[in-house]
C-alpha cells in the first residue's frame, strides 16, 4: 500500500540505517569485522589523543555498569599502555559479541571507520532506493534526518561513502543514542524538539518493531521496512510494512 506524505500531513523523515536504508550485510560482514580487526593498531596508534582517552574513559564508565549490573565482562587491568590497550581491545570484542549499543565502543567504531574510508579500504552500501528517494523528500522540501545507534559520526561516513557517491547534501539532521535509547518514546519527543516539528507531522521507519512502538507512543507515524536479510519481526506487529522506500508518495 503507497502510504501518501501529503495525505498524512508529513513533513519530516526519519530513518534508521542498518536494515532500513543499508543492507544488514554490509554492517555485520564489513563494518563490523573491519572495526574488530583494526580496533588494536588504532589504540595503540591514537592512545595519547584527547577524542580517544575520551572514549576509553566512556568504555571504563561502561564496563563499571555492567559489573554493577551483575554482567561479567573482562577485567580491566591499566598498570601500563600495553596492559590498558588490552583491557579495552578485550572490552570491546566482548560488547561486539553482545551486540551492545554502548556510546564508548560505537564512538570508537566511528573513528576507526573514518580511517577505513579515508583510505579507500571501506566503500558504503544503501538500497537502490535509496538515494532517489532523498533526493525526491528533498525537492519536496521534506526535511530528511537519520536515527542511528552508531555514532554521528559513522552516519555521516555512511552517507558520505557510498558507493552511488556522497549522499549527505540530502540528509539535514543526525541523532545516536547521545539522543537516547532508540527504544524509549522520550528519544523521538528530543528529535521532534531539536527538528521543531510536530511530532504527528514526523515519518519514522525502521526495520525493527521495538523502535517504531516507541516512535509511536510519542505520536510519530511510522513504517515497518522489511528488506531482504533482516531480522523477522513479530506477526502482531501494528505497524504497516514496506519493502522499497518507493512506496512512500508525495
Amino acid at each position: 500500500m503507497i502510504f501518501s506524505l501529503s495525505d498524512a500531513g508529513v513533513r519530516g523523515i526519519l530513518l534508521d540505517i542498518e536494515g532500513t536504508t543499508t543492507p544488514l550485510t554490509f554492517v555485520h560482514e564489513v563494518l563490523f569485522p573491519y572495526a574488530r580487526e583494526h580496533v588494536r593498531n588504532y589504540l595503540t596508534e591514537h592512545f595519547g589523543s584527547t577524542r580517544i582517552q575520551a572514549d576509553l574513559l566512556l568504555l571504563s564508565e561502561e564496563h563499571a555498569a555492567d559489573l554493577a549490573l551483575g554482567h561479567i565482562p573482562p577485567a580491566q587491568v591499566g598498570q601500563s599502555v600495553n596492559a590498558s590497550i588490552d583491557s579495552a581491545v578485550a572490552y570491546v570484542y566482548w560488547l561486539m559479541e553482545h551486540d551492545r549499543k554502548a556510546t564508548g565502543l560505537k564512538s570508537l567504531q566511528g573513528k576507526i571507520w573514518q580511517q577505513g574510508y579515508r583510505v579507500g579500504a571501506l566503500k558504503s552500501q544503501v538500497f537502490e532506493d535509496v538515494p532517489p528517494a532523498l533526493k525526491r523528500w528533498q525537492e519536496e522540501k521534506r526535511k530528511t534526518s537519520i536515527f542511528s545507534s552508531g555514532s554521528v559520526l559513522a552516519q555521516r561516513l555512511l552517507f558520505a561513502h557510498t558507493e552511488t557517491g556522497d549522499l549527505t547534501g540530502f540528509i539535514a539532521n543526525y541523532f545516536d543514542t547521545g539522543t537516547g535509547p532508540k527504544a524509549a518514546p522520550e528519544s523521538y519527543r528530543r528529535i521532534a524538539r531539536t527538528l521543531e516539528l510536530p511530532l504527528s507531522q514526523m515519518l519514522f521507519i525502521s526495520d525493527v518493531t521495538a523502535e517504531l512502538d516507541a516512535a509511536s507512543t510519542a505520536g510519530m507515524c511510522t513504517r515497518l521496512c522489511a528488506r531482504p536479510g533482516n531480522y523477522p519481526q513479530p506477526s502482531d506487529s501494528q505497524h504497516q510494512t514496506i519493502k522499497s522506500f518507493d512506496e512512500i508518495a508525495n
